[in-house]
């Protein structure tokens, strides 16, 4: 099946402008999400960073339902008592009626206002409201299933909330409820059930079914219209999950996806079309400087050269210099990150590196969290024989500084066989030994559970990749989250991407996928592929992705070995760029993050808060959605200098290298300045003072 463009809104130029100032007083929106202020995965970036935008559309009209978790609301959010008069009577009254509901601020960007709901305190209830379920809405869910309890749990509380609200306001309220995902999805059937009024939106991120499918090795794009949905959930042993995610699809006065990509699945495994795609974006921070980005990629990718130089100490017998650093990272879904088929692209790149005699060096690090019970002896020892090689260069230095000194003082110029005595070269002997290594450098940086059923582990056993000096291409797995407190590799998520040169995302399953689009507004290049929501994003707004640094690897149509071979081209040919290539590549990257800002994405949201509206309250709110256009203003064309090859670069990077000359001009500004001219300004809402809602009748 094509990936056709058919949904009411599907590219950036094709939204309509509301310019009317409303008046919300009568308006207030809820966004329910497991998520909020709970991480669990990628729909809590989400609402993190989109919670400035809404707050600054919907201010103090705005609120945020999650769970409520002790160790997360300790951290992350300011509990105070709530300023809307519905809400703090509803709040009163839920406690005063079993339930333990909180109020507060979450301490992130534009400070929304957050609902916790404490699911655990009200669970003697579950027995009575699993029956009203079945009775209901004719889903039965087990007892074993403690994710599915949980979503009862805060179905029917957040669908109390909403009633409890609505039942509150002294005058009849316009509530629109936006539901994340399955685990808040029962809130939205309950409040069509039980006719609250309530506009509701669904949006799922990744279908359950989808996810059960490809991670169970099937051709699962390819073959979307040929399952049969009920058997196939009942035998995964999650119909009771996928009924609940269906129904809230189903129910809702608008569905959304995140990707078009995801709203072909959802067509045909939930049976509705989805309304608006709501694609995933970030809060942009631009540099004032030029090329600022570019010395904390330098910054960033020193802290990794000292981890490297510590995990390989003794076996140090490439250039860093020369080195290229490629990562992936996420959750840990093997097939379904393509994991499998980067390792074994890894191992052809090895091959080819090696047969071309090439001096560059490729380390792979796999970021994705796994069973461990602590760090590797032989990892943490190697950092420890770094920092005592380091400490020892620097006594050496101290001493030779000061004898050097010493002789220039007196008018005289150093014997330089003499400035080092033989106390100096014993214990720089005895560092050296110090270094000596029996065995290979660790693939894996901690103590794995379950080493034997490793998925990683045992793809590395069986294509040889043992990090041995013969090999160019390194493998690292850190099988935890990166933190700047560890005391491994002390570096953030977003330090440890800065410093990488490429990051590396061949997922078969992908809805969106924030790892490339955080590369992305950081100015890494990445792979990933048709796929994932962000690759037939990026495919339908660049002319040439590649040129842009965004390669996307084709896994619907071509079989895993020619997928594979594709990947193994792509890591080649960016081995083979010059330094000051990948410098060119990096800031046209950059460039992109406009394509990814909530500035622009948002809007997305607000078109399906307005489509809610008009559904929900026809006599009140009117939208009248336009057409949808082409992508015009909003493609990025081919750079006029492809590949990046900056002879006479202007600004374009402080490094300059004589010996990279190449017969092509390329002009960092010109080309920048053509790239700003394809995508117009934001919406400046601080400027016109005007609010976008839909307009009264």
């Amino acid at each position: 099946m094509p990936l056709a463009r058919s949904l009411s809104v599907t590219s950036l130029s094709g939204l309509d402008e509301w310019d009317e100032e409303f008046d919300r007083e009568d308006a207030v929106l809820f966004e329910i999400a497991w998520e909020v202020a709970n991480k669990v995965g990628g729909i809590y970036t989400v609402i993190q960073t989109k919670a400035r935008l809404t707050c600054e559309e919907w201010g103090e009209n705005y609120f945020l339902v999650g769970p409520y978790t002790e160790s997360n609301v300790r951290t992350q959010v300011e509990l105070i008592e709530p300023c809307n008069a519905p809400l703090r009577r509803t709040i009163e009254k839920m406690n005063s009626s079993g339930c333990k509901v909180y109020f507060g601020r979450w301490l992130i960007e534009g400070s929304p206002y957050v609902v916790l709901i404490d699911v655990g305190f009200t669970a003697w209830s579950l027995d009575r409201w699993k029956s009203e379920l079945w009775e209901k809405c004719g889903v039965g869910v087990p007892w074993f299933d403690r994710e599915a309890n949980d979503a009862v749990l805060f179905g029917f509380l957040t669908a109390w909330l909403l009633g409890e609200y609505a039942a509150q306001c002294d005058e009849p309220p316009h509530i629109v409820a936006h539901f994340h995902e399955w685990l808040a999805g029962l809130g939205l059937v309950l409040c069509r059930q039980r006719k609250l009024p309530v506009a509701t939106i669904f949006t799922t991120h990744a279908t359950l079914l989808g996810r059960y499918l490809c991670a169970g090795n099937v051709d699962f794009y390819n073959n979307l219209a040929e399952f049969n949905v009920d058997k196939e959930a009942g035998d995964r042993q999650i119909y009771h999950r996928y009924c609940l995610e269906r129904a809230a699809a189903r129910c809702a006065h608008v569905f959304t996806t995140v990707s078009q990509i995801t709203a072909i699945e959802a067509e045909h495994l939930l049976r509705r079309k989805p309304d608006i795609v709501t694609p995933n974006g970030l809060n942009v921070k631009k540099f004032s400087a030029m090329h600022e980005f570019q010395n904390l990629h330098a910054q960033s990718k020193a802290r990794i050269q000292e981890f490297v130089r510590g995990h390989f100490y003794g076996h140090l017998d490439f250039n860093l210099d020369k080195t290229v650093f490629l990562f992936i990272a996420g959750r840990y879904e093997f097939s379904n990150k393509g994991a499998d088929i980067f390792l074994e692209a890894l191992a052809r790149l090895n091959y080819l590196l090696r047969v071309n005699h090439s001096e560059v060096t490729v380390i792979a690090f796999f970021i994705m969290p796994a069973r461990t019970n602590n760090f590797n002896v032989e990892t943490l020892k190697g950092q420890a024989v770094r920092k005592q090689l380091w400490d020892t260069a620097q006594t050496v230095k101290e001493r030779f500084g000061k004898k050097l000194y010493e002789s220039l003082l007196v008018g005289q110029l150093p014997d330089v066989s003499k400035m080092l005595d033989k106390e100096d070269f014993t214990m720089m002997k005895r560092a050296i030994f110090a270094t000596q290594r029996q065995c290979q450098p660790p693939i894996c940086t901690h103590n794995m559970l379950e080493d034997t059923n490793d998925p990683i582990l045992n793809c590395i056993r069986r294509i040889g990749l043992f990090n041995s000096s013969q090999d160019r291409v390194k493998v690292i797995f850190h099988p935890e989250f990166l933190s700047s407190t560890s005391p491994l590799l002390p570096m953030d998520y977003e330090e440890f991407v800065r410093g990488c040169h490429l990051g590396v995302f061949p997922s078969y399953y992908e809805p969106w996928g924030y790892t490339p689009a955080e590369c992305t507004v950081m100015g890494i290049p990445s792979i990933s592929t048709n796929l994932s929501g962000f690759g037939c994003f990026m495919e339908e707004h660049i002319a040439d992705p590649s040129s842009y640094g965004i390669y996307i690897l084709d896994r619907r149509y071509r079989g895993i070995d020619e997928s594979c071979n594709q990947l193994t081209s792509f890591l080649f040919q960016f081995c083979q760029q010059s330094r000051r290539q990948r410098i060119i590549q990096r800031n046209r990257t950059e460039r992109l993050s406009d394509l990814l800002d909530w500035r622009y994405l948002g809007r997305y949201y607000i078109s399906a808060r307005h489509m809610a509206l008009a559904k929900a309250f026809p006599d009140t709110y009117l939208y009248e959605p336009q057409e949808p256009t082409s992508a015009t203003g909003f493609r990025y064309p081919r750079p006029a200098s492809v590949p990046p090859s900056p002879a006479h670069s202007l600004h374009s990077s402080p490094y300059h290298s004589e010996a990279e000359d190449d017969d092509e001009r390329y002009d960092e500004e010109q080309e920048a300045e053509k790239d700003r001219l394809n995508i117009r300004q934001p919406y400046n809402r601080n400027k016109d003072q005007t609010v976008d809602l839909p307009e009264k009748n």
